[in-house]
């Protein structure tokens, strides 16, 4: 993510811009296609297992490593595409021990398989690869690799590739629309260091150099940019959650100096569980445990392996974001990032276009949060003072098929769109039962945004797709516009799309009035002369008294 992109922007990626209006048209490459769509050597093939195995040497910077990729035949073909960025290479790739031809395009590489593909069958390739992989330079805003070293001169690394994808640092079908329904990771670290990453720890095997690997099997599902190695001096401490599923662990891993404000500052985590079980439901990879990882930036949604940087107290790196206060009663990396295990890791968009579904739901889990342990009024300010970081530069959804995101809008602007919808229900047991609802009929699902519209709509009760269409594909703070002729007030939307058709709750002269505008006038009967109109400060509009023609 570009750091004009606000500070609210967590692990984007590099976001490519658009010049400032829907209207304005971006140029995509081939190179931007062959990442971002489906394509022909991407669609034939089901992905059900990976197995990657990577040394990593922190003397010069490289990985050395393979993966092996295990898919199901949809239809027969003899070429697939794996993904691979430079400078990384993959030196081979085999089918049952033979050699295939493999050609280069950019970060595509396609495989021309020799065996038959008979749709039904299981088949898996087995792809080499190594190199020195891109460095970030902010992460987690751009991705690519940390290599830092901690306050006692150890090598501190991690991964962080959101956006710019997992092809940065290993060979994979690099698009999320397609998960492996589980996988294998071993990692083997330098003498003295641990790597950690998702699911949970199953061997570790010594080696004569006095290197180690680590291996991590990850049961459930998993999007590609979730996979991580983090390699460090680590401690480990953990805890036992009582969840609505059992017992969940709770594993932590932190630099060897900070276990004593880790222990601390992460009794939030068990906060975080009651909160989110309560408004979305089950943690949803109770079999892979939760874990929160120190790491040298900020921190990230990675699956079961949450990585942390926000230097062990409240806030976002000490602030409030909303600038009511609110923000300092929570460490926003253990609160917001825990919250992409169900939107994000849980659902997962299939398309880079629709990352509102991850970051909107995710950034409205804060105000829940609050709203669990201080009250819907605490929830209420939070939310409407993340108003003050809201650009309206371009609309929330992206590009489709291209890897483009929409703008870091999708933040506080899409978490004030949901925000709205609780208002236009009314019924907290009900919002409630709606989020609960996404988490379990998506379980482990990939989703589109008409999936998540359809959803809501059909469950708020109400045809919602105005209200999406103004919030996530237009720049404009719809108006309520009104005025009063004797004792008739009238009122429309304003500065909006053509069919808006949002609810509205209104204080009239200090009364609960709701009111149903259209973009068409509309009357409201025995009003007092000289009424006052205030809209209810959670609804995401402008209001303007406009005069009589």
């Amino acid at each position: 993510m570009k750091k004009r992109h606000l500070l609210y922007s967590l692990a984007l990626g590099t976001t490519l811009s658009l010049a400032g209006t829907a209207a304005q048209a971006q140029e995509f490459t081939r190179q931007d296609t062959l990442r971002g769509s489906i394509t022909p050597e991407r669609a034939w093939w089901d992905l059900t297992f990976y197995d990657l195995h990577v040394s990593v040497n922190p003397q010069d910077s490289s990985l050395q490593g393979s993966n092996t990729i295990r898919y199901r035949v949809l239809e027969p073909r003899q070429r697939l595409q794996v993904d691979l960025q430079p400078p990384m290479h993959i030196q081979k790739v085999t089918q049952n021990g033979k050699d295939l031809q493999v050609q280069q395009d950019g970060n595509a590489w396609f495989v021309q398989l020799q065996e038959p593909q008979k749709a039904g069958e299981e088949k898996e390739i087995k792809v080499y690869y190594g190199g020195k992989p891109q460095v970030s330079e902010n992460p987690p805003w751009s991705g690519g690799i940390t290599w830092e070293r901690d306050q006692n001169g150890k090598p501190f690394i991690a991964t962080s590739v959101q956006g710019d994808g997992a092809s940065l640092f290993w060979p994979n079908k690099d698009h999320m629309y397609d998960e492996p329904d589980s996988m294998r990771i071993s990692v083997r670290t330098p003498e003295g260091l641990m790597d950690v990453s998702n699911g949970r720890l199953k061997n570790v095997q010594e080696h004569p150099d006095g290197s180690k690997t680590y291996t991590w099997y990850v049961s459930n599902p998993i999007n590609n940019y979730g996979v991580n190695i983090n390699i460090g001096d680590y401690v480990h401490f953990s805890d036992k959650y009582e969840g609505e599923k059992g017992q969940l662990d709770l594993e932590y891993y932190v630099l060897r100096d900070n276990l004593g404000k880790a222990k601390e500052q992460f009794k939030q985590v068990n906060q975080m569980l009651q909160a989110f079980e309560h408004w979305f439901g089950p943690y949803p990879f109770y079999e892979d445990s939760y874990k929160l990882v120190e790491v040298p930036y900020l921190g990230m949604e990675h699956q079961s392996s949450v990585t942390y940087g926000n230097g062990y107290q409240n806030g976002y790196l000490g602030r409030d974001l909303s600038g009511t206060g609110w923000g300092k009663k929570f460490d926003f990396i253990i609160v917001h990032e825990s919250g992409h295990e169900w939107f994000a890791n849980n659902i997962t968009y299939k398309d880079v276009a629709d990352m509102w579904i991850h970051e909107s739901f995710t950034n409205y889990s804060e105000s829940l949060f609050l709203d669990y342990h201080y009250g819907t009024e605490a929830a209420n300010e939070y939310i409407v003072g993340l108003r003050n970081i809201i650009r309206n530069d371009k609309p929330i959804i992206g590009h489709y098929g291209v890897n483009n995101s929409g703008s870091g809008d999708m933040y506080p602007k899409g978490a004030n769109m949901l925000h709205n919808l609780r208002q236009i229900v009314g019924d907290d047991e009900k919002w409630r039962g709606i989020l609960r609802g996404l988490n379990k009929d998506f379980y482990h699902q990939t989703v589109t945004t008409q999936q998540i519209e359809d959803y809501l709509s059909q469950k708020v009760g109400r045809d919602l797709t105005s209200v999406f269409d103004q919030y996530l594909r237009d720049v404009r703070i719809p108006k309520l516009e009104y005025k009063q002729a004797g004792r008739t007030l009238q009122y429309r939307w304003a500065n909006s799309v053509s069919n808006f058709d949002m609810p509205v709750k209104v204080y009239l002269n200090g009364k609960e009035q709701w009111l149903e505008p259209t973009t068409e006038w509309k009357e409201l009967k025995n009003v007092k002369r000289g009424s006052k109109v205030e809209v209810d400060k959670n609804f995401y509009v402008t209001a303007q008294r406009v005069t009589t023609a």
